[in-house]
């Protein structure tokens, strides 16, 4: 809370003079505004009583203070050969400077300030203030540079804090306390980043750790394993090298281009691998050494080269839509469309260059000599001792396992030492898959390491089995393929039909058929099942922070706001989640701000679900044997049975083997959940409500729009009072529309505040000779005062302001008695010069192309699309319009605004850009095969993992689907699946899934190319097994690659933390498009085959003719 025993002019002195310049001088700082407190002035309160009696003006007050604060230089003198600066010291330095200072000289008598009015300190008149928790403070928001890295700003703030704190001010209580001030931020996006960092970092860490398990268990050899394995960290590092060297910035985004990278750049080392592999397995080819060793790993290499550059070239192309974005989508994508670039280029560079090093190296290690044997087996038995000795980590008995089990290899029967490496890999893949359970956990810490240890061997066994039964019964499954061609082919047909039902409707697709069939209840029972994919132009990324921004009434003053956002804050912060409210209302002193008195902003940071640490990682503490956390104290806290009660971090005790700390409530599941515990709490009379925001969500859409909301109508029109009325009359009607929240729709009140008109009678100030000028000048500077000048104090400088004191302005009938100087120098009330009224006008003018403007505002229910909701809400206004009930009068329009327009704006640009790339794709496959038949059919793989991602969208967001739990977790929580929307982030998903789609099928059609120059078949069993060959030859590592997306995108599906909500929708694609891109093994060589048997046929006929 504020410091005791400041007053708020004090507190706002030092922001505006010290903090405020201390901050802005950071790196990366544009401005810092000050908000909250009093901000100190000269006051001048005149006394129309006494002005009269000395017979002076208002006109003669405001020049003798305008006068009384001059400073000012006479050149110089020089004196006994010294040269003096001569300066005239005329600078208010006090109160009684002022007051001596003269207004007239009558009858050689000079009429002091003082004389006339009283002088003293007071506020200025406030258009904004701030509220902590209840209490009113001050502060400063802090607003960074255009194009500087952020988390660099605020870690410049924050160094800049620590070098002023020490020299703040402090003072002696009557009571001996010693309050110092401090400088706490109420707002700091550090965690938010460090925190979706984290995120990401963990996504990696498990696809990579997922990546090296699904290597070890299909290639089934260690040296070979450790060979792809290696890529995967060489890869991802030489990455960040290119982004450091390019400068692009390490974001959630950036990093999801990396993670969505990872089963490509596996891709590349199981392809070079496997195939190395399967050339020294060659009869011929088996012991060799030296220079045979080399030209056996050179010739594999080169034989996969040109298909491995094809299908990478062939990614880097897919993602050229992203590249081509623009706007608010172009910045957030395009670090993604870089990162994955050079993670694709470095990827190829250690594929071509390192892997085949890497294989000379460690397939030319051979241990013949037994001593040799017992040395290495021995060292690494030795390593394992010396590590649970060391850090007491008893996974170490691995490798002390590993070492024995080699050494008792010679003891084994000649039939039995093939399981000798089988151990080995079980070994390995124990200690692999511990690590994953620890660092995923994807039970929860309320499950045992054990139960999450069985739960991550289950997801990934499943998995594998069912890959690796296509591998083994691969030739069978394809056999009967290629003797079932039509009927193999109708299941990749039905899906893609199925894929572009899913996502354009069922209605849209089946337009055509007639009325009498739409009407049937198959057709409808259809149509609502598949009603197609609801648009939004991006999800929300859950920022750990709302932004509550109701308006009060247009009329409410200054005290009444201060008063009703102090209990806006007390109520919010009394919710257990939330950790800490600060409120504003009306604007801070910036430009940036022109908000009205009655809109209010409280940040609400509420706790992370899991207590972390700095770095954004989920944080362990230590429990007793029943599971409850043991405190400071020496007390203990079980949530499962005592009553929630509010923990704070330093009353546990830190242990990494410990159980993480949930700080929410059992029924608060979701932020959603905060929030509407939020929307209750905000329940205040004369308060409105407001729709589901976050701070930097707000932001971008107000920088956008100039609104407070993600969706909302502009309302032009010829005058204030039209607006407002259409305005009204869209609020009603929208609250109809299917999908908007009738709650979150607010129209502008745009002449709803109260004035008083002084209305000038000419004729009345002509008879005195008053002009409207001096008339206007004299009410100004009565009413509401005058800045006339500043005064100079050190590094502090204040504003002198003259109007009439308080008493005599604060009530109409005071205000018709100021006095105005006629011409003749008589004083003549106003009231004999003017009319006052009471009439309503509006708070804020605001206008778009030169037209008149106000807003309505409104938000969609949860589980709605934002572009689905707009166009329900477009359709049900042109119906009332069409109908006579809704008129616009003349003159007026409105316009739908928000994310709709950029989600609009973004599928337009994806629409041209999208089929260009996909055109450069065939090309590049064209320019691989030099046909445009096989291009075609690798093209196909694209069609079928398409329609796959539609699918897995679908799925998502039906109810039945993996609507089971395990371990008392619910499945479809934590997978968190629900409805997912068409959004760039998706569109960015399925770019993604193009270039890998096209992967398998390049390289299937690179074997089949090269087996059909190799046989050069005549005949249709002849097609048929050089078809079977080469799907033999690939099918390994294509279920390999498949296995490894596939998997790995598991831990990024089931991820909860900040930035999950951009990574999931990203992933979906790929994890569903990667699924049913399996039976493009099947597929293209089907294809081939029933070309190449076209061409045998034809052969044939021509024989038999001839």
């Amino acid at each position: 809370n504020p410091a005791g025993g400041w007053d708020p002019q004090e507190l706002r002195s030092i922001q505006d003079f010290y903090v405020k310049f201390a901050l802005t001088s950071a790196k990366g700082i544009s401005e810092v505004a000050s908000i909250g407190g009093f901000v100190k002035e000269y006051q001048v309160d005149i006394n129309p009583s006494a002005m009269k009696a000395h017979n002076v003006n208002i006109a003669q007050i405001m020049d003798a203070v305008k006068n009384s604060n001059l400073d000012n230089v006479a050149r110089t003198l020089e004196y006994n050969k010294v040269e003096y600066l001569i300066r005239v010291l005329g600078y208010i330095k006090s109160i009684e400077d002022l007051e001596e200072s003269v207004v007239a000289v009558n009858n050689n008598v000079p009429i002091r300030l003082k004389d006339v009015a009283k002088i003293h300190y007071g506020p200025a008149t406030r258009r904004g203030g701030l509220d902590k928790g209840g209490s009113e403070a001050v502060g400063g928001v802090v607003v960074a540079r255009y194009g500087a890295n952020p988390l660099e700003a605020i870690n410049n703030v924050k160094a800049k804090i620590a070098e002023i704190s020490p020299g703040l001010p402090s003072k002696t209580l009557d009571d001996g306390t010693i309050s110092k001030l401090t400088i706490v931020p109420f707002y700091d996006r550090t965690g938010l980043i460090k925190e979706t960092l984290g995120t990401l970092e963990e996504a990696l860490s498990l696809e990579v750790l997922i990546s090296i398990i699904v290597v070890i268990v299909l290639v089934m050899n260690l040296r070979a394993s450790f060979l792809i394995s290696s890529l995967l960290p060489l890869g991802v590092l030489m990455t960040f090298i290119i982004m450091k060297r390019f400068g692009v910035d390490a974001n959630i985004v950036a990093l999801s281009g990396i993670a969505i990278a990872i089963g490509v750049m596996v891709d590349v080392g199981v392809v070079f691998t496997e195939n190395v592999i399967r050339h020294l397995e060659m009869k011929e080819n088996i012991g060799v050494k030296g220079k045979q060793l080399l030209m056996v790993i050179y010739n594999a290499t080169v034989e996969v080269a040109g298909a491995v550059i094809t299908a990478l070239t062939t990614t880097v192309v897919s993602f050229l839509p992203v590249f081509a974005m623009e706007a608010a989508e172009g910045k957030l994508f395009h670090p993604l469309a870089f990162t994955k670039t050079f993670a694709m280029l470095s990827a190829l560079f250690i594929g071509l260059i390192i892997i085949p090093t890497l294989a000379n190296i460690i397939f030319s290690i051979r241990f013949d000599k037994r001593k040799v044997r017992w040395i290495f087996n021995i060292l690494l038995a030795a390593i394992g001792v010396a590590l649970i000795l060391i850090s007491g980590n008893w996974l170490a008995l691995i490798l002390i396992a590993i070492g024995i089990n080699n050494l008792l290899e010679s003891r084994w029967h000649q039939n039995q030492k093939k399981y000798v490496n089988v151990i080995n890999i079980v070994l390995t893949l124990s200690v692999v898959i511990y690590y994953l359970a620890i660092i995923w956990m994807p039970l929860g810490a309320q499950n045992s390491l054990f139960t999450n240890f069985l739960f991550v061997i289950t997801i990934i066994g499943v998995i594998l089995g069912v890959l690796m039964t296509i591998v083994h019964f691969y030739p069978q499954i394809l056999k009967w393929c290629l003797g079932h061609k039509w009927q193999f082919l109708s299941i990749p047909i039905i899906v893609v039909l199925l894929g572009i039902i899913i996502w354009q409707g069922f209605n849209n697709v089946f337009s055509f058929m007639p009325q009498a069939v739409k009407n049937t209840s198959f057709f409808l029972a259809l149509d609502e099942k598949f009603p197609g994919i609801g648009k939004e132009f991006m999800p929300s990324l859950d920022e750990g922070s709302f932004l509550l921004m109701p308006t009060t009434m247009p009329h409410s003053g200054v005290e009444e706001n201060t008063e009703v956002i102090a209990l806006l804050d007390k109520k919010l912060n009394s919710i257990p989640e939330v950790e800490n409210v600060v409120g504003k209302w009306g604007r801070v002193n910036s430009a940036l701000d022109p908000a009205p008195t009655s809109m209010f902003e409280n940040i609400i940071n509420y706790k992370s679900e899991y207590m972390l640490d700095e770095d954004g990682h989920r944080q362990r503490f230590k429990v007793n044997d029943n599971d409850a956390y043991l405190l400071i104290d020496g007390s203990t806290y079980n949530p499962q049975e005592d009553a929630f009660r509010i923990i704070q971090k330093d009353e546990l005790i830190y242990d990494d083997k410990g159980e993480y700390f949930r700080q929410w409530r059992d029924k608060i599941k979701t932020p959603d959940d905060i929030w509407n515990e939020i929307i209750s709490a905000a329940k205040i009379p004369g308060l409105t409500s407001a729709p589901k925001l976050q701070p930097i969500q707000t932001r971008l859409v107000m920088l956008q729009t100039g609104m407070r909301a993600p969706m909302g109508i502009k309302v032009f029109g010829p005058d204030l009072e039209t607006i407002e009325k259409v305005g009204f009359e869209l609020e009603d009607y929208l609250k109809q529309v299917e999908g908007v929240q009738p709650s979150s729709v607010f129209a502008d009140r745009v002449v709803g505040k109260p004035y008083l008109e002084i209305e000038i009678d000419r004729k009345a100030i002509a008879r005195y000779g008053i002009t409207i000028k001096s008339l206007q000048s004299v009410l100004s500077g009565a009413i509401g005062g005058m800045k006339l000048t500043k005064t100079v104090e050190g590094r502090e400088s204040y504003d002198v302001r003259v109007r009439y004191a308080r008493e005599f302005r604060d009530d109409p009938e005071q205000i018709k008695r100021i006095l105005v100087p006629a011409s003749n120098g008589a004083q003549i009330p106003l009231g004999e010069l003017v009319n006052l009224n009471y009439v309503r006008g509006p708070q804020l003018i605001k206008s778009e192309n030169t037209f008149l403007v106000a807003y309505v505002i409104f938000d969609k229910k949860p589980s709605y699309a934002e572009v689905d909701v707009v166009e329900n809400a477009q359709k049900f206004l042109n119906e009332k319009i069409s109908s006579g009930e809704f008129k616009l009068p003349g003159g007026s329009s409105y316009v739908f605004t928000g994310n709709y327009e950029n989600q609009i704006r973004a599928t337009n640009r994806l629409m041209i850009v999208v089929p260009i790339s996909l055109l450069l794709i065939f090309l590049i496959l064209y320019f691989q095969f030099r046909s445009v038949t096989v291009s075609l059919m690798s093209f196909s793989g694209i069609l079928v993992a398409f329609s796959g991602g539609f699918i897995m969208i679908w799925l998502y967001g039906q109810p039945w689907f993996m609507n089971f739990s395990v371990a008392g977790i619910e499945m479809q929580n934590l997978f968190q699946m629900g409805t997912i929307n068409l959004s760039v982030a998706v569109w960015v998903g399925f770019i993604a899934l193009f270039g890998i789609a096209t992967d398998d099928g390049v390289i299937i059609g690179t074997y089949l190319k090269q087996v059909f120059d190799k046989n050069q078949p005549e005949t249709i069993e002849g097609v048929r097994k050089s078809v079977l060959e080469a799907g033999s030859k690939r099918v390994r590592p294509a279920m390999m690659t498949a296995a490894t997306t596939i998997i790995a995108l598991i831990p990024v599906l089931s991820s909860s933390g900040k930035g999950s909500d951009i990574m999931v929708p990203m992933a979906i694609p790929s994890f569903g498009g990667m699924t049913i891109q399996v039976m493009t093994m099947f597929v293209v060589p089907v294809l081939y085959s029933m070309w190449q048997e076209g061409k045998v046929k034809r052969l044939i006929k021509k024989k038999q003719k001839s």
